[in-house]
């Protein structure tokens, strides 16, 4: 995986996000989220544009990026707002590049620092794009959809992504419910689908061309994302942490990488070495025993998941160690939840 200099500069704001925030929080983010330069020379016909994936928690908006990108940058579990920081992915096909930017579901239950942050994330996002995902559960529309749904404007075209169209057994009450979500927004297509098949993904691909501006690309043709390394690593620890744990950790938990240290191959033929310190951050001491589990088998299998996928994703070796901290009251804590690392 190639890495380049992010998309956007993070602008600081700070306040609730509650239904009469979102406009002037919309108005304050002075961002510019497009490449300053572009790097090759533009060729007629060309395609490059912006496109954010956006939706509650748990519809499936990280694995809909990852199934669009070609290869897994976003990391996925059962547990709402695993995707917890604005993640970029890149895929070039033809003349078309397409730029997609991969949201944390828009949370509306826990009001603390944690959720303020990833909910600015989250109104960012969608203030500066060519073409906006809005992801559902095909036949399903609910309040916490409604949230979503208020903070899209009506000047950039906007998608309807049916997802999880596999789980529906009754095709016939689509075409109603597609009704009633037409009347709710004026959505530019509607594309009911499964992120998970790869006709439907193709045939998105297709459909997204037509809405990004003939222009140069922005990146490489193999670039994959605009994250680091560094960050990877700590996303995977974090989605294995969540797997392996289910419903018994809280959301609230983290992840810090301490140490990231890249040695080359000893010999020609092998491949580098990664040395990766990462610390788990949890709130109460009853959560760190958890983590650890019995005799220390659930974090040795944490590490071991983990060193697997990234030694794949990555195409090195890799040496990870880890440990589990308390921190009490992290997640309301502003100075603390910035110094995690989240924006």
């Amino acid at each position: 995986m190639k890495t380049t200099k992010k998309i956007a500069t993070e602008a600081d704001t700070t306040g609730a996000t509650g239904p009469n925030d979102v406009e002037a929080m919309l108005s304050g983010l002075h961002r510019n989220m497009r490449p300053a330069g572009l790097v090759e020379t533009p060729v007629e016909g060309q395609r490059c544009g912006l496109i954010a994936i956006v939706g509650k928690p748990n519809v499936g908006k990280s694995t809909l990026l990852n199934a669009l990108v070609g290869q897994k940058i976003s990391i996925t579990s059962r547990k709402a707002q695993t995707t917890r920081h604005r993640i970029t992915g890149m895929h070039t096909v033809g003349a078309t590049q397409f730029v997609f930017v991969d949201t944390p579901g828009f949370q509306t239950i826990h009001g603390n620092a944690l959720n303020k942050s990833l909910n600015k994330t989250v109104v960012g996002a969608v203030a500066d794009v060519d073409l906006i995902l809005f992801v559902v559960e095909a036949g399903s529309f609910t309040p916490a959809d409604a949230r979503v749904l208020a903070l899209l404007g009506k000047n950039i075209p906007t998608l309807l992504i049916a997802n999880k169209l596999d789980n529906v057994h009754r095709r016939g009450d689509i075409a109603p419910w597609l009704q009633d979500m037409h009347a709710k927004h004026a959505f530019t297509e509607f594309v009911p689908m499964s992120a998970k098949n790869p006709k439907d993904i193709e045939r998105l691909l297709d459909i997204c061309a037509k809405y990004l501006p003939e222009q140069g690309w922005w990146y490489a043709a193999d670039e994959l994302t605009d994250r680091s390394e560094r960050f990877m690593a700590s996303e995977m620890v974090r989605e294995k942490l969540f797997r392996l744990t289910g419903d018994e950790l809280p959301y609230t938990s983290t992840v810090i990488i301490d140490k990231f240290d890249e040695e080359p191959p000893a010999r020609k033929g092998q491949k580098r070495l990664l040395r990766i310190a990462a610390t788990i951050v949890v709130e109460r001491d009853g959560h760190k025993a958890m983590v650890i589990g019995d005799k220390g088998e659930r974090i040795k299998r944490i590490g071991m998941e983990t060193r697997v996928e990234l030694e794949k994703l990555l195409d090195c070796k890799v040496f990870i160690e880890m440990w589990v901290k308390v921190r009490s009251g992290w997640a309301d804590d502003e100075a603390r939840v910035r110094s995690f690392g989240y924006e």
